[in-house]
């Protein structure tokens, strides 16, 4: 639910905090949502355009690994590329973690264009 969600984005950890600031900062031109609800689940991090959800995963991951299994293959039959990050990586080395998410961007992007090109 929406409430659900804004309470999330409300009580966000450090690491989303730092992974929400970086992506306004380092990726200016790219637009990203917080908390965004798809089917059952929610996405910490969505950009629509690129179809990307980028999730920033704490210690409690390691023990709910069948879930995020189930979450990702669900994302990704959406037609959506899934990344994650644990909190440690982007509160300890932010800039490795906005490089990878630059070239998850370009990746998609040359995909994109690759695409449009088969059909001309």
């Amino acid at each position: 639910t929406v409430s659900w969600a804004r309470g999330n984005r409300k009580n966000a950890t450090d690491a989303e905090k730092r992974m929400w600031l970086a992506l306004r900062e380092k990726i200016p031109g790219t637009k990203f949502r917080r908390q965004v609800p798809i089917g059952p689940y929610y996405a910490d991090f969505l950009c629509f355009s690129a179809k990307l959800v980028i999730e920033v995963d704490g210690g409690q991951h390691g023990e709910a690994q069948d879930y995020d299994t189930r979450r990702t293959a669900f994302l990704e039959a959406k037609g959506l590329r899934v990344i994650r990050f644990w909190n440690n990586d982007v509160l300890g080395n932010a800039e490795g973690v906005m490089t990878q998410i630059s070239l998850s961007l370009w990746e998609r992007e040359e995909a994109t264009k690759s695409r449009k090109g088969e059909g001309a």
